[in-house]
């Protein structure tokens, strides 16, 4: 900025740099203060509350007599805002089968420290899921196929996932009940009766001649509208 000077000088004065470092501060002092967010994010210092709520799943595979009990606990944050969110905070798994306790423990205790670190943890679903065993899988009641008992646990915490919200599921309610409907079609049921063929309904729910999905790992694919379609997870050759 340029400053005309109509008057004779008759003296001058240096700024001094510390009246400049004043006039910022008052500047600074001036501006309205921006205030604090309170949303509390999950990280590695959160202090574990003394009470925690949880779900327990029992996982029977057909390699053990004993089955699996897999406790996940919860943390609520930002309770009772609009911010409120439910997130994994602890996993543990209890079996009288010692055969696998090193690394059981092992693994508890890794995907704990991740639940805890913060940062989005769903990935850990997929790399559970992923792992199989070198002697080979097992099909479960239902068809489904799993490669190893760690992609069974990868199972289980994507299932408490989904009732906490954290995944989202990939059919919505119309999808689900035109599977479901095709399904009884194709197993020469009515649409909406009920089963009665007790536990053999139970563990075949797809047609018999349904054949193993690659996505979801159950003998659900079947030909459907000329195009072969998984009735579970409806993932689809014609896209």
């Amino acid at each position: 900025m340029t400053t005309k000077i109509e008057k004779k000088i008759v003296g001058y004065k240096v700024r001094e740099p510390e009246a400049e470092r004043s006039a910022e501060e008052a500047a600074v002092t001036e501006a309205p203060q921006q205030p604090e967010s309170n949303v509390v994010q999950m990280h590695e210092a959160f202090v574990r509350p003394e009470r925690l709520v949880g779900s327990t799943y029992k996982v029977k595979t057909p390699l053990s007599e004993h089955a699996m009990y897999i406790t996940i606990n919860d943390v609520i944050l930002n309770e009772g805002t609009e911010h409120e969110a439910r997130r994994p905070f602890e996993v543990f798994i209890n079996s009288k089968n010692m055969e696998h306790f090193q690394w059981v423990v092992a693994l508890t205790r890794l995907i704990s420290a991740i639940f805890r670190k913060g940062g989005d943890a769903t990935f850990l679903v997929e790399e559970l899921k992923a792992v199989f065993d070198p002697r080979g899988g097992y099909f479960k009641k239902g068809g489904v196929f799993m490669p190893s008992i760690v992609a069974e646990i990868g199972y289980a915490i994507e299932d408490h996932m989904k009732h906490i919200g954290l995944i989202n599921t990939d059919l919505d309610r119309h999808q689900q009940e035109y599977l479901e409907q095709k399904r009884m079609e194709m197993q020469g049921q009515e649409p909406g009766a009920k089963k009665t063929d007790g536990a053999e309904a139970e563990d075949n729910p797809f047609p018999p001649s349904a054949s193993l999905c690659m996505k979801c790992h159950t003998k659900a694919v079947v030909l459907m509208d000329g195009c072969m379609t998984c009735l579970n997870c409806a993932d689809s050759k014609c896209g």
